[in-house]
């Protein structure tokens, strides 16, 4: 990978600005994608804003910023990959979007406007491959306004697909967040929406002895004309929730839970919606079962280890082993009792509870033949 210094001026970086909204925001004489249409809205607050002009202001030395080159043939060479709100403040102040020490630009002598065009800032440039520059990327993501891992992926597979998604997963009223805001976590914004849908689509094409990753994907629809293909599985997937389970009453327990993996393993089956509601409101009361976002999961795969049932704790589990006096009841061998792990006598499915009258300590051994039945 080759990596340049330069020296930029505030003249240079910020002649032919223009903030496209939707579309990005350019500088550099167009040649300087600022903020691509992929990635998240300016988000500096004031002060952050006003510090980076008092460090040009005062002549002190900017952090350095770093730049991508893009493909020979592409329309714009150059992309921000980190300086994004330090560039955006500059350009914004030059242009006259703010006020400084209630002084516009405009409103400064002509040597303190020099002064400030003048300025150099550093400016590394890299080129090399995908894989290269997103190891680069995330080395040198330490500081400032950290973008996220999406953000970084957005970066080196940029194009039209990416730019098309940004329409759909990225913008905080967008369609994605309108549809499936109470089963998301995360931001829009900060890239999460689109970084789950990838992940999910990811995984629709995962096969035994191949696992896509969000990076394969990406690589291989980089150049689509848009994300159709992305968004209609989106679609389908908050669809089919939204036709399985009540999300307006059980929204608090849905949110987070990894729909597209059900998806693509239930939504060809006939599920009785009726019993399923009726069997998770036994489970949202039930104190046994501490992670009640795992409810939805287990009522379709009927896999114990999404409820994360209540274990027996400590109390129980010594008083057991005194009654016992350290013996499994299984193998009939000896054991200290960090040899040996507490029991249900009677399985939670069975209705078994968590006290002691309940409980037995069983040698591991013995413990996991039994759990395997």
């Amino acid at each position: 990978m080759e990596i340049e210094l330069r020296k930029i001026t505030v003249r240079e970086l910020t002649d032919g600005y223009e903030d496209n909204e939707e579309q990005g925001v350019r500088g550099y004489g167009g040649r300087l994608d600022i903020r691509p249409p992929y990635q998240r809205e300016f988000i500096y607050d004031d002060k952050k804003r006003n510090a980076v002009i008092t460090t040009v202001r005062e002549g002190f030395p900017l952090n350095t910023m770093y730049w991508a080159r893009r493909d020979e043939d592409a329309d714009v060479p150059y992309e921000v990959m980190d300086g994004q709100q330090r560039t955006i403040s500059l350009c914004q102040y030059v242009h006259g979007d703010f006020a400084y020490d209630f002084q516009y630009f405009h409103n400064l002598t002509k040597e303190e406007q020099e002064q400030i065009l003048d300025y150099e800032l550093m400016v590394y440039v890299c080129q090399g491959t995908d894989k290269e520059k997103l190891k680069w990327f995330e080395t040198i993501n330490i500081a400032g306004e950290r973008l996220t891992a999406q953000e970084l992926r957005n970066a080196v597979y940029a194009g039209p697909f990416v730019s098309d998604a940004k329409r759909y997963f990225s913008k905080s009223n967008c369609a994605a967040y309108n549809m499936g805001k109470y089963l998301m976590n995360g931001s829009p914004i900060r890239q999460d929406y689109l970084e789950t849908a990838l992940r999910w689509i990811a995984n629709s094409e995962s096969k035994p002895g191949f696992r896509q990753t969000i990076e394969g994907y990406m690589a291989q629809h980089q150049h689509d004309p848009n994300a159709s293909q992305l968004w209609q599985y989106f679609s389908a997937v908050i669809t089919w929730v939204t036709a399985t389970f009540d999300v307006g009453k059980r929204k608090r327990i849905m949110q987070g839970v990894d729909w597209g993996a059900l998806y693509d393993r239930f939504h060809g089956e006939v599920l009785d919606k009726a019993a399923m509601d009726r069997e998770i409101s036994k489970l949202v009361i039930d104190s046994e079962v501490q992670q009640k976002k795992g409810i939805c999961p287990y009522v379709l795969t009927r896999d114990e280890h999404w409820l994360g049932l209540r274990a027996f704790p400590e109390d129980i589990k010594l008083a057991v082993y005194e009654k016992q006096q350290g013996i499994c009841p299984l193998c009939g061998n000896h054991f200290e009792i960090e040899q040996m792990e507490g029991d249900h006598i009677t399985p939670w499915r069975d209705g078994g509870r968590t006290v002691e009258e309940n409980c037995q300590m069983l040698c591991r051994d013995c413990n996991r033949r039994k759990g395997a039945k």
